[in-house]
C-alpha cells in the first residue's frame, strides 16, 4: 500500500497511509495533525516503539510514483512522438493500466473500504470517479496523470508534514532513558522512569539531565535551548533548581532528583504538546463541516454537467460532458484545504515551540492573533521574582559593620528580605556570635550581637521601640528595613524585586501593535506605580487579592475585548483560566498555572508575548493565503471546466498543483524569524 512517509510526536516515524486519512475523516480528525501522528505504540514507561524507516523511507514513499511516471512518459511517447504499431487497441490499454495501478491501486482499496464503512464521498472517490471515467471514454494518459499527481502530492505532504514536526521533536530528544545514579560509592547506569526522589545523579560533560532537581555542586553550565528557545549557556549555582532536558556543558555535576519522571516540567511539556491540536481552531472546525458538506455537492454538481445538457443542447455528446464533469471533479477536490490549513496551524505551533513558547491547542493561535489587552502580573512576571539589596545606607556606622551586623541577624530568618541581605553579603564574619534573636511578628528581629542589642526590621519596628529614624523612608515606594544598635538608628536597606531585563522591550513591542497593557498587583500601590511608570505601562493596580484580579479582567471582557492574562503565581490560576488567552511564565510559574495555561513561556522572558501573538497573527495569515488562493483558482478552472475550456492537465493544476503550493505556503511560517 502506499505509505505517506510521517514523524510521529515522539521523535520516531510512522507511516500515515491513506487508510488512516479515511479513518480520520470518519473520526473528523486531520491525518495531518499531531493528534493522528501521535497515535503510538506505548510499552507503560513512557517511551515510544514504533518502527523506523531511516534512509529508505523517501524511497519507499515515490517507488511507485517513479513507476507510474516512466510508464506514462513512455506511453505519451508511442501516443504522440514515436508511433508504434504493436502500440494499439488491448495493448495500448492494459499498457495504461499497468502505469496506472501502482498509484491507483491503494486508492480505490480505501474507496471501497471508506463506502463498506458507510462513507461515500471523500477525496478518494472522487480521484477513482474521474480517473476510471477518464479510462471509460479513452482518455487513458489523463486518468494515469489525474492519480500520479494526486500520488505526488500526498508524498510531499508526507514530507511537509515531518518538516513542520522537526521543532517539536527537538523536545521529546531531551529525556534521556538512562542516568548515572550515586548510590555510596557504587556509581550505576539506572532507567530514568525507575530513578526515586532524593537520588543523587551524576551528570559528565555533554550529557542530559534526565529528571528535575537541586544541583549540589558548587556550580555548572548548562545548555537549556531545547526547553527554552534561548541559545546563551545558563550557569546555574549550588541549590539552583535544575530542569529534565537541560544539557550540562564543562565539568561533571551532581543533582539531587526533587521530581518523579512523569511529573518533570519537560514531561508536562510533552504532554501539553501532544495534545496540542485537541482543541482546533475555528477556521480548521469550518473547513472540516465544509468539506463533508462540500463534496457530495460537487459530485451531484458533476453529474448535473454530464446529463442536464441532454435535454437542453441540440447537438449532445455523453462523451464530451462526461469529460467535462470528470474534470469538475479533479478541479473540485478539497485536497489543497484539507492538508494545508492543519498543516499551517501546525507549522505555527511549532515555530512557537522553536521559540520557547507552547501553544496548547491551534485555537489558541487564532486567539492570539486578535488580543487586544495583555494584562500582565508583576512579580516573576515583569519582575524576577528575587529581592534584591539596591542600596545601602550607614548612620553613625561603617558601611561594612552595618552590613555585618544585619546579615549576621537575618541570618537566624528564613524570610525572603532576609535572605537578600545574607546573599548581598557573600561571606559572614565569624567573630560575630548572635544570641537572644527573637522575632516580632509582621515587623523583624530583635538579638544580640557580641553584647550590642540590634533591632531589623520595617519602620513600625522603630515606632514600636520609639527609636528615631530618618522620616523620609515613610514615602519610598519600595521596602526598607532598617537597623538600630543599642536602639540608635544605624541606617538602611533599600530592597527591592529587580525587573527582568527584556520587560522594556516587551511592553514597548507591545504598543507598537496597538496592544494595551494592564498591570495588576498584589504589592502595595507605590511600588507598582514606579514599575508601571519605568515600563511605560498605562494603567497598573497594586494591593489587589485574586479575586480582586479576576474582577478587573472580567471589567475588560465585559467591554467585549479580546484579553490576555500572563501570570506565574499560584494565585494567578484563576485569572489566567478566567482571559481568552491564558499565558503561563513556565520557568518560575507553579505548576497549577502552567496547567491552567493555554499557553506557556518556558524562559520566562516578556518580551516572548509579543513573539506569542506575532506568530498567531502570521499563521492566520498563512492560513487565510491557502484558503483564498485554493478558491479563487479552483473557482476559476471550474468555470473553465464546465464550460468544456479546461482539460484534464488544466484539472491537475487546479487539484494537486494548488495543493502543493498550499503546503509550501504553510510550512513558510518555520522559516520565518520571530
Amino acid at each position: 500500500m502506499k505509505q505517506m512517509e510521517k514523524q510521529d510526536i515522539n521523535g520516531k516515524e510512522s507511516c500515515c497511509t491513506i487508510k488512516e486519512k479515511t479513518s480520520a475523516k470518519k473520526n473528523n480528525s486531520s491525518c495531518c495533525s499531531i493528534d493522528s501522528a501521535s497515535q503510538n505504540h506505548n510499552d507503560g514507561d513512557g517511551h515510544d516503539h514504533n518502527h523506523s524507516h531511516g534512509e529508505g523511507s523517501y524511497y519507499q514513499m515515490f517507488l511507485p510514483s517513479v513507476i507510474s511516471f516512466c510508464l506514462l512518459l513512455i506511453g505519451i511517447v508511442f501516443d504522440n512522438y514515436f508511433p508504434q504499431t504493436w502500440f494499439t487497441d488491448w495493448v495500448r490499454i492494459g499498457w495504461y493500466i499497468v502505469a496506472y495501478i501502482p498509484v491507483g491501486l491503494p486508492v480505490l482499496k480505501e474507496t471501497f473500504e471508506s463506502i463498506k464503512n458507510g462513507q461515500f464521498f471523500s477525496e478518494f472517490s472522487l480521484m477513482v470517479i474521474a480517473t476510471l471515467g477518464a479510462f471509460a471514454i479513452e482518455q487513458f494518459p489523463e486518468g494515469v496523470a489525474v492519480m500520479l499527481f494526486y500520488g505526488i502530492g500526498e508524498n510531499f505532504q508526507g514530507i511537509a508534514v515531518k518538516k513542520a514536526k522537526s521543532n517539536i521533536k527537538l523536545l521529546l530528544d531531551q529525556r534521556p532513558d538512562f542516568a548515572t545514579v550515586l548510590e555510596g560509592h557504587n556509581i550505576i547506569s539506572k532507567k530514568a522512569s525507575e530513578i526515586s526522589i532524593g537520588a543523587i545523579i551524576q551528570l559528565k560533560p555533554g550529557e542530559k539531565l534526565a529528571l528535575d532537581g537541586k544541583l549540589l555542586s558548587e556550580s555548572a553550565t548548562f545548555n537549556t535551548a531545547a526547553l527554552t528557545g534561548e541559545s546563551k549557556p545558563n550557569t546555574n549555582k549550588k541549590n539552583d533548581t535544575v530542569l529534565a532536558g537541560m544539557i550540562n556543558l564543562n565539568t561533571v555535576a551532581e543533582v539531587q532528583v526533587t521530581t518523579a519522571y512523569n511529573d518533570s516540567k519537560l514531561s508536562k511539556i510533552l504532554e501539553m504538546v501532544q495534545e496540542a491540536t485537541t482543541k482546533k481552531a475555528p477556521t480548521e472546525l469550518f473547513i472540516r463541516k465544509f468539506a463533508n458538506l462540500y463534496t457530495p455537492i460537487i459530485v451531484y454538481l458533476a453529474l448535473a454537467i454530464c446529463l442536464v445538457p441532454m435535454f437542453f443542447v441540440a447537438h449532445y455528446v455523453f462523451s464530451d460532458w462526461l469529460y467535462r464533469s470528470l474534470v469538475f471533479l479533479v478541479i473540485s477536490c478539497p485536497c489543497a484545504l484539507v492538508i494545508s490549513i492543519p498543516l499551517g496551524y501546525f507549522g505555527g505551533i511549532g515555530a512557537a515551540s522553536k521559540n520557547g513558547i507552547l501553544f496548547k491547542g491551534s485555537n489558541f493561535l487564532d486567539i492570539m492573533a486578535a488580543i487586544q489587552v495583555v494584562v500582565l502580573d508583576k512579580t516573576g512576571t515583569l519582575t524576577k521574582g528575587v529581592f534584591t539589596v539596591q542600596k545601602v545606607v550607614a548612620a553613625g556606622i561603617s558601611e561594612q559593620d552595618l552590613v555585618q551586623y544585619t546579615a549576621a541577624i537575618e541570618s537566624k530568618s528564613t524570610h525572603p528580605v532576609g535572605t537578600a541581605i545574607v546573599e548581598y553579603v557573600k561571606g559572614l564574619d565569624p567573630t560575630l556570635k548572635v544570641t537572644e534573636v527573637e522575632e516580632i511578628a509582621g515587623h523583624g528581629l530583635k538579638g544580640k550581637i557580641n553584647d550590642r542589642e540590634i533591632i531589623v526590621g520595617n519602620v513600625n519596628l522603630m515606632k514600636k521601640f520609639n527609636i528615631n529614624y530618618d522620616l523620609e523612608l515613610d514615602n519610598s515606594p519600595f521596602t526598607i528595613i532598617v537597623v538600630a544598635i543599642n536602639k540608635v538608628y544605624s541606617g538602611y536597606f533599600l530592597i527591592a524585586d529587580e525587573i527582568k531585563e527584556d520587560s522594556k522591550v516587551a511592553i514597548q513591542s507591545l504598543h507598537k501593535i496597538n496592544v494595551k497593557t494592564i498591570m495588576l498587583s498584589g504589592d502595595k500601590q507605590a511600588v507598582v506605580d514606579a514599575v508601571a511608570k519605568e515600563l511605560n505601562i498605562e494603567l497598573a493596580y497594586g494591593d489587589l487579592l485574586p479575586e480582586n484580579k479576576a474582577e478587573q479582567v472580567e471589567a475588560l471582557k465585559a467591554q467585549n475585548l479580546k484579553v490576555a492574562f500572563v501570570g506565574d503565581g499560584v494565585n494567578d490560576a484563576p485569572v489566567i483560566a478566567l482571559a481568552d488567552a491564558g499565558i503561563a511564565m513556565g520557568g518560575l510559574g507553579s505548576d497549577a498555572t502552567i496547567e491552567t495555561a493555554d499557553i506557556v513561556i518556558q524562559n520566562d522572558q516578556p518580551s516572548k508575548i509579543y513573539t506569542a501573538i506575532n506568530i498567531g497573527k502570521q499563521t492566520k495569515k498563512i492560513v487565510w493565503q491557502n484558503i483564498t488562493m485554493a478558491f479563487v483558482v479552483k473557482a476559476v478552472v471550474l468555470i473553465l471546466g464546465a464550460g468544456g475550456l479546461a482539460t484534464m492537465w488544466e484539472a491537475v493544476f487546479a487539484d494537486v498543483g494548488v495543493a502543493l503550493l498550499a503546503i509550501l505556503n504553510a510550512v513558510r511560517i518555520q522559516r520565518m524569524k520571530f
